[in-house]
């Protein structure tokens, strides 16, 4: 049998740790090894067994999390995924802990609906495998190959329908649609950094829980030349702005005359996302045509991978960044395999080539 991924769960709430741990617990290729309830008591067990993946509150007693993630990262560093609420405070420190090296961010379970829950389970553990095979220093990389399979999923056609093969008459006006996963805050700071104030429009889905979203692209317009905004439903895509799809809500780009906006919607998981990159990039394919180009980023599964063949059928043209620059390889190598890419760039190489795509 395989090993299953070990999972160290520090919260100081006990109503937390129960419900994650019965998450976790859910999933046969993830075993909850312990629990605590402050980082001085993490690192106890720590001594004991190291885990594969610790899960982290940024508010606790005796020591707060942002500084016990500072001591793993410099002292033994360990895939961490940030447990945070859904305030602006909460997003702005939990971003911050992503600067210091946290894999992921999780939005704090709460008990909705019966849908909320079972999409809840299907997240925290697909970010719990992605964390596990994660780049980190000191660690042994896991290949995604060796994790277990998933359950099916739905594609972009329970949002959009599939685009034709007939391709849009070219404009002067280009669109650049991207998507990234575990990896992509980081990835899409060097990126957009990069652009120019003159840039194409740029539409972006990150996997990111809600609220989280609007904190990260502020962040991003603080320090980037262009623009950067949480996606509102009907936004206009200009030259040098970029839209980020909100947590939570799938993002799909649409044409009114010569003129690109977005369209911001609620739906199913597809692919087992919401946003979804299959979804932004089937209706680029669709709306934009061949006056697109598509860019994906790293991240675990293989959502907008389809999508990105359905961009280059109709003319556009795609790229991917390359294995050596992701956290994790998983996207763009699943839209490699299919063949959906027309280059394979490293990060920093990304944001040249869609400035002069040749």
């Amino acid at each position: 049998m395989k090993k299953k991924i070990r999972v160290l769960v520090v919260d100081d709430s006990a109503v937390v740790r129960q419900a994650l741990t019965e998450i976790f617990n859910s999933d046969r290729s993830i075993e909850v090894m312990a629990t605590a309830s402050d980082p001085y008591i993490a690192a106890k067990k720590m001594q004991k067994e190291v885990p594969d993946v610790i899960t982290l509150d940024i508010e606790m007693p005796r020591m707060d999390g942002l500084t016990f993630l500072r001591k793993i990262m410099t002292q033994h560093p360990i895939p961490v995924v940030i447990i945070s609420s859904l305030s602006q405070k909460g997003s702005e420190t939990a971003l911050k802990a992503l600067e210091y090296g946290a894999v992921e961010i999780i939005s704090k379970p709460s008990l909705h609906t019966k849908q909320f829950v079972e999409e809840s389970k299907i997240r925290f553990c697909d970010i719990v495998k992605a964390a596990a095979i994660a780049k980190t220093k000191k660690r042994r990389l896991v290949r995604a190959s060796q994790m277990p399979k998933v359950q099916p999923k739905l594609s972009a056609d329970v949002i959009i329908p599939k685009v034709s093969s007939r391709s849009m008459i070219k404009t002067t006006e280009m669109v650049i649609a991207v998507g990234a996963s575990t990896g992509g805050t980081e990835a899409l700071r060097i990126f957009l950094e990069a652009m120019p104030v003159d840039s194409p429009g740029i539409v972006i889905v990150q996997h990111m829980p809600e609220v989280f979203t609007r904190s990260f692209a502020n962040r991003l317009n603080e320090i980037c030349r262009i623009s950067v905004k949480e996606a509102a439903n009907g936004d206009t895509v200009l030259r040098g702005r970029a839209l980020i799809a909100p947590g939570n809500h799938h993002m799909l780009l649409k044409r009114s005359g010569a003129k690109y906006y977005v369209e911001v919607k609620q739906g199913p998981l597809v692919n087992r996302h919401r946003p979804s990159v299959d979804v932004l990039f089937r209706s680029t394919a669709r709306y934009a045509g061949k006056n697109a180009l598509g860019v994906i980023m790293t991240g675990m599964g293989d959502d907008g991978a389809r999508g990105l063949l359905e961009m280059k059928d109709v003319g556009a043209k795609t790229v991917a960044q390359d294995e050596k620059s992701c956290v994790v390889f998983g996207m763009p190598k699943e839209a490699i395999k299919l063949d959906a890419v027309t280059k394979v760039l490293s990060l920093e190489q990304i944001a040249a080539w869609v400035q002069n795509p040749v």
